[in-house]
């Protein structure tokens, strides 16, 4: 009797830290969604999350942690030079909203927040890419412009700081053997070559904003995967 062969494909099982750039998926998921509550956000990020472990058909990933990088906002009077008079940060609407959305992700399970600050000292107004390009061409004078044309610019300081200490931590420490960060920017790569010499699989995903060609040689994989149509319900 002859046997019949039976060949079966095992899935690789992986221990899997995400690592989030606060700001950078903020801005992100405002493109694709637009704005929603604190609460929304912050279950938005963590449905997210758990959905790129099943992203892969040929692995299984085991979730260690969800680590979660921006800075609580500022509570600081600035002078506006339009309306010529001090505003309180303080209480503003995006005030509120950021120390809101902070709070809910501490609610949301396997999350460790990561939190650095914003520089009091580089702080400026200035004018939004259109507006300049507006008056630059004639469009509009100076004295045609208005609050809604400036943007509030703050540094931040520390995150990306934190960022590399953790890839680091999570290499040397055997914590992991993959780790998937969502950011657009390239100051990780010191951190992601290092975490790779030590056998870590690093994932980079921008959520299908642009990269440079270069940074591929630093990573082993990209993931370019963003839900279509993905929304949550605001809470």
């Amino acid at each position: 009797m002859e046997h019949q062969r039976i060949y079966t494909t095992q899935k690789r099982i992986m221990n899997t830290a995400i690592l989030v750039d606060g700001a950078f998926y903020r801005k992100r998921a405002k493109h694709y969604i637009g704005e929603v509550t604190p609460k929304g956000r912050a279950e938005e990020l963590a449905e997210y999350c758990h959905r790129l472990l099943n992203s892969d058909n040929h692995e299984t990933r085991n979730l260690y942690r969800i680590f979660y990088y921006d800075c609580p906002p500022l509570d600081k009077n600035i002078f506006n030079p339009i309306t010529n008079r001090s505003v309180n940060l303080g209480k503003s609407d995006e005030y509120k909203w950021m120390t809101d959305f902070l709070q809910e992700l501490k609610h949301q399970r396997k999350f460790a927040l990561r939190l650095g600050r914003l520089s009091e000292n580089a702080i400026e107004y200035s004018l939004k890419y259109e507006s300049l390009k507006k008056l630059l061409n004639g469009t509009i004078n100076v004295s045609d412009i208005t609050v809604s044309d400036l943007s509030l610019n703050i540094e931040q300081k520390g995150v990306d700081m934190r960022i590399g200490v953790d890839i680091t931590s999570l290499a040397f420490k055997k914590q992991v053997n993959q780790i998937i960060l969502i950011s657009g920017d390239s100051d990780f790569v010191p951190a992601a070559k290092q975490a790779r010499r030590e056998g870590i699989d690093f994932l980079l995903n921008p959520l299908g904003a642009p990269i440079k060609s270069d940074l591929f040689e630093h990573i082993d994989g990209l993931i370019s995967w963003v839900p279509k149509n993905y929304k949550i319900t605001q809470s």
